[in-house]
């Protein structure tokens, strides 16, 4: 099963499967899947944006590969592989 199917069955939420397809979709135009340029698109509220980043991170779907302590808005994520997600 493709990552993209296997998102369906996680159990996550709406907000979260959203996000994760914001990132995909990043990803597949080659573009960098970051804080910014997910916020730039998410249509939800911060705290969803959160809490549903947080999900993806604990379910290793997600992991940031760049941070900036001062400038939260500066992190790079990378998708993980489907056969690495937590279930």
């Amino acid at each position: 099963m493709t990552m993209r199917r296997k998102i369906f069955e996680t159990g996550l939420s709406v907000e979260t499967i959203s996000l994760y397809l914001l990132c995909l979709g990043f990803h597949d135009q080659g573009e960098r899947v970051s804080r910014k340029n997910l916020l730039r698109v998410w249509n939800g509220s911060g705290n969803e944006f959160a809490k549903s980043l947080d999900a993806l991170f604990n379910k290793n779907i997600l992991r940031e590969i760049l941070s900036d302590i001062e400038d939260e808005d500066s992190a790079v994520y990378a998708l993980n592989d489907a056969d690495q997600w937590i279930a």
